[in-house]
């Protein structure tokens, strides 16, 4: 299937074989670049939200996020749980606004949620993750976050609807996060400044919004992962581009469009993802420089590999 990433890197030496990295991999000129980046449109990535006006509905952006988003490190799983480089922190400072966090329980702490591929615990607990995004927004108070909270329900820390309902109650309130989430209705930019936006990919009760990933009341989602046919990538790439033009052919839907780029299907995830941003994303969203669109959430992997996409789909809010 290719080279292992962890071996790619294990082989370059020195800064060449950094350079020569990264162009393997498809890295943009300048995603290494240290200090706050700005878009092609000149909009700083870790406030852009900020320039906008507060009077916007969250169903009228264009949102990038990530897939998986905690799945950092190779060896906690293995190279096909692999979905991203940077960690939620520099994710944040970069754009991106949707977080995608899946959990189970976590062996030894009866209270607690770990952050989880499947059944391969990521290292991280569910409070680092929230730690980190309440020190974000504390920093760019302009800013909110989505967040679709999922029940991994995988391996032996698998948990049934009311023990995962009677844990997130326990952040909310014995954790003491309940202030840092907003939870009812699609809010106006404004109202959600400052906050997180829970998104329920959970049973319960509470009249939450409720994560789909089809359609409900709430979503209206693309998330194929997996497809026959003798071009998965490009059909994936096809489902990429309807979405598209679903959203941007759809003002005053009331629904959040989510269109994943992310695919799995037999393929490593930074194969994949290469293989659709290039056919497939990269064109579609060139063509229409310039152009204005409200896209919904736009989940992808491997964003530092992807710059170039994940700042135009910030632009997209101000063209």
């Amino acid at each position: 299937m290719g080279i292992a990433r962890r071996d790619l890197l294990r082989w370059g030496v020195g800064a060449g074989g950094a350079a020569a990295v990264g162009t393997l991999l498809g890295a943009p000129a300048g995603a290494l670049a240290a200090g706050r980046a700005t878009t092609p449109g000149g909009v700083t990535t870790d406030s852009w939200m900020g320039r906008l006006d507060g009077s916007l509905p969250l169903l009228d952006l264009t949102v990038p996020g990530t897939h998986d988003s905690c799945c950092q490190n190779p060896w906690y799983g293995t190279e096909w749980s692999h979905t991203q480089n940077w960690g939620i922190p520099q994710q944040l400072q970069e754009g991106v606004r949707f977080l995608d966090i899946r959990c189970n329980g976590l062996q030894g702490a009866p209270d607690e949620l770990g952050i989880y591929h499947s059944d391969a615990y990521q290292h991280i607990r569910l409070q680092d993750v929230l730690d980190q995004c309440r020190a974000f927004l504390a920093a760019h108070p302009g800013e909110t976050l989505l967040m679709r909270l999922r029940n991994e329900r995988a391996g032996g820390q698998a948990l049934d609807d009311q023990e995962f309902r009677r844990r997130v109650d326990h952040y909310l309130d014995g954790l003491g996060y309940r202030g840092l989430f907003h939870f009812y209705g699609w809010p106006t930019l404004g109202a959600a400044r400052g906050k997180v936006v829970l998104l329920a990919d959970f049973a319960n009760p509470w009249g939450l919004i409720d994560w789909s990933s089809g359609q409900n009341s709430w979503f209206d989602t693309q998330d194929v992962w997996q497809t026959a046919g003798t071009d998965p990538l490009g059909d994936k790439g096809r489902y990429v581009v309807a979405q598209f033009d679903k959203a941007f052919r759809s003002p005053g839907y009331p629904r959040m469009f989510v269109n994943f780029l992310s695919y799995a299907g037999g393929f490593w995830p930074r194969t994949s993802s290469q293989a659709v941003m290039d056919r497939a994303v990269y064109p579609y969203l060139s063509a229409r420089t310039g152009q204005r669109a409200r896209f919904g959430i736009v989940p992808m992997d491997f964003p530092d590999f992807h710059v170039n996409v994940l700042q135009m789909l910030i632009d997209k809010n101000f063209d």
